[in-house]
């Protein structure tokens, strides 16, 4: 390419990101190098990860992958005036960052299985963190689910982490988060459990979130892309579904918002499900069950009906857990096919080169694959050891998790939390996983 081409070329770039809704000014390009990271990009330019980040809104994606020769764009610095008022109180943090891990460590039972696993992402965060040249130690204590965890709490050093990840249930998180909050140091809960200890301790960062607010969520995502299209709900004839919590709730909203929806059920004849749907407007599927089989045998009646008027215009509106079923090939076809929208707090992309890579470090470092699981157990573990780890360090007392606190891209789930009115921090990241029909895969944040 001519020096005339390459300038060009630049000066279109500059001028497109100009458009962008940040509309941040930028000082170069810059073209990646073999074995640059986004950590040392930054460090090299003398900005901020999140500066880097905002400057070019792919990174944000899950799996989004530094690829050598691929371009950037550098921002310029900005003059950082805004201070995080809602941070908590945490103490200095120390020149090395002492890490807590309070989990069922154990090979007796799934828990423990599971959480060996988690624990091992972890290690492999600080192992990269290290790299990254942060000091960090890791002490970790085996809690059970019978333990009584303020004896664990009594032991030599747990007052001295600057970060303790746990516990996994529910009936430890006062004790832990008590002790949290009087040495004031931040406390992951990494997993699900009931409770509200959140919302009355500004310690604690709680990184899923409660189903309502999921579901609040997806009837919000669903309400934003789909009000110019016709909802069709199908009755699956599922006894055990827990879905019509949420098929209930979204069908007021429709009607709070004057959308027309139409009902049919999945034992209709052709010509009865066909009424079903609009002509003139596109058609989003919304199943009251999240099972495997009535899926496949809605795609089947789909495939019927097209096949009889092949003019209708189709989408589905899913379950997080139909990423389980993507695996298969049938399944990851027709996902493409009836252009699939999933609503979902990760996306594991096995496609990724990061994923695979990390896959492969995995087996290579402790002798097994990772379980068959969604989400991945170490993944977790990885994400959230870069994403809490790294934050604390690079943002120090003021890391709070905020949506422009990061210190790397996640590779299966993104973080960022609000604060709750009178206690801690609640995850707020949400996705929607897109199987377009171009054969693509896109995923879009909110």
């Amino acid at each position: 390419m001519s020096k005339k081409k390459y300038i060009i070329l630049i000066l279109v770039a500059l001028f497109t990101f100009s458009l962008g809704a940040d509309a941040q000014q930028i000082q170069t390009v810059h073209k990646v190098k073999k074995r640059e990271t986004i950590f040392g990009i930054a460090r090299d330019y003398n900005i901020t990860i999140e500066e880097l980040i905002g400057a070019n809104p792919e990174m944000q994606q899950p799996g989004y992958e530094l690829k050598k020769g691929s371009t950037i764009n550098i921002p310029f610095p900005k003059q950082n005036t805004q201070q995080p008022a809602e941070a908590a109180p945490i103490a200095p943090i120390k020149t090395s960052l002492d890490i807590g891990v309070m989990l069922p460590l154990h090979n007796v039972d799934g828990d423990g299985r599971r959480m060996i696993e988690y624990y091992r992402g972890l290690l492999m965060a600080v192992e990269k963190l290290k790299a990254d040249g942060i000091s960090i130690n890791v002490r970790a204590w085996n809690v059970a689910q019978t333990d009584d965890i303020s004896s664990t709490l009594l032991q030599q050093g747990a007052e001295q982490s600057d970060i303790i990840f746990g516990p996994l249930y529910s009936k430890q998180v006062k004790a832990l988060g008590d002790f949290c909050k009087k040495n004031k140091i931040r406390m992951v809960i990494p997993f699900s459990i009931n409770g509200d200890e959140v919302e009355r301790n500004e310690f604690i960062y709680q990184v899923y979130q409660p189903m309502e607010t999921f579901y609040q969520k997806t009837i919000t995502s669903f309400i934003d892309r789909f009000s110019n299209c016709h909802p069709v709900i199908i009755d699956c004839n599922d006894s055990t579904s827990n879905k019509g919590t949420f098929t209930y709730a979204l069908r007021k909203k429709l009607e709070e918002r004057g959308i027309q929806y139409s009902i049919t059920n999945l034992r209709s004849s052709t010509e009865m499900f066909e009424k079903a749907f609009a002509t003139t407007k596109r058609n989003v599927i919304i199943l009251n069950t999240g099972r495997s089989p009535e899926l496949t045998q809605t795609m089947h009646k789909l495939d019927a009906l097209l096949a009889h008027s092949p003019g209708y215009m189709i989408s589905m509106f899913g379950y997080t857990e139909w990423q389980m079923y993507e695996k298969y090939n049938q399944n990851q076809t027709y996902f493409h096919k009836y252009d699939v929208y999933i609503p979902s707090s990760y996306f594991f992309n096995e496609q990724s080169g990061y994923i695979q890579s990390f896959q492969r470090a995995y087996k290579n470092k402790f002798g097994t694959d990772m379980m068959n699981a969604l989400p991945h157990f170490a993944l977790t573990g990885y994400d959230q050891g870069v994403f809490f780890i790294g934050g604390v360090y690079k943002f120090k007392g003021q890391f709070y998790g905020a949506r422009n606190q990061i210190y790397n891209t996640s590779l299966q789930t993104p973080y960022h939390f609000g604060k709750t009115p009178n206690g801690g921090f609640r995850n707020e990241a949400y996705l929607l996983v897109h199987y377009q029909t171009n054969g693509g895969i896109e995923t879009i944040n909110y």
